[in-house]
């Protein structure tokens, strides 16, 4: 996952709404967002990486979201374990318990952002923060492969435009799920002057730039919202996308928590 932008608290009708785009090689093995149990037997709604086992966005039956994204460096450290395990230790643990366990063991994975969010607030957690884990409250933020909030161009984007959309949100999802479906499509590149400098050179900086990754062998492969409604209803879309931008299957869920 390489872009996520959530709002909490700031409709009336829609205490939560996350929209993010997985960005991934295409080669790597990956099964769509379903229903299935994790290792330790809990229900959840996410895709599965098929290579390691984990997943980059997780929904529960209560409607709690959690996501992962990289932390995009030059020359990465390998982790031990893999960051796909994330979202499903951080739907398992409750806050304490998860940032006790990243805090005793900082190397355990590359760099990461770890987000757990629910419409009455969040949970943030990068190891590669100067001081991980902190309370999210109402607001609009943004996560890319940097830190929470850092002013990447098409993070700035996505989330303006997303807080725009949820302010203007009606009762049925799915006007809402659309128009961020499509604001999420968004292939704006972002000027050179405004390019972040991440050890990867800049002809990959500009490819990276847009909200909407189009390649051939990596790119966007996953478009997911996730809504819940002030009554409870939870709304899961997700859609798929292969090389060049190739439109694959779209996945609905709805359920009464």
């Amino acid at each position: 996952m390489c872009l996520i932008a959530f709002a909490i608290g700031q409709s009336r009708e829609f205490p939560l709404v996350v929209a993010a785009n997985r960005d991934e090689f295409f080669r790597r093995p990956t099964a769509a967002m379903d229903w299935w149990q994790d290792n330790n037997g809990q229900q959840i709604l996410a895709g599965q990486d098929l290579k390691s086992g984990g997943t980059w966005l997780a929904v529960n039956t209560d409607g709690t979201v959690t996501a992962v994204t990289n932390v995009r460096e030059g020359s990465p450290e390998a982790g031990r374990q893999s960051r796909g395990e994330l979202p499903l230790h951080a739907l398992r643990l409750s806050t304490s318990e998860l940032q006790s366990s990243l805090d005793a063991e900082p190397g355990r994975y590359a760099g990461f952002n770890l987000v757990k969010l629910t419409g009455l607030g969040g949970w943030y957690y990068s190891n590669r923060d100067a001081h991980p884990g902190r309370q999210v409250f109402r607001g609009v933020y943004g996560l890319s492969n940097h830190l929470l909030q850092t002013p990447w161009p098409k993070l700035l984007r996505l989330r303006k435009a997303v807080g725009h959309c949820v302010e203007q949100a009606r009762k049925d999802p799915a006007p809402l799920h659309k128009q961020l479906l499509s604001l999420l499509q968004d292939t704006t590149p972002a000027p050179d002057q405004s390019l972040p400098d991440t050890g990867v050179g800049m002809e990959t900086e500009r490819f990276l730039s847009s909200p909407f990754i189009v390649g051939d062998h990596y790119g966007t492969r996953a478009t997911t919202v996730v809504t819940v409604s002030r009554q409870g209803q939870v709304s899961v879309t997700e859609q798929s996308w292969g090389p060049n931008a190739t439109t694959l299957e779209k996945r609905q869920f709805a359920w009464q928590r």
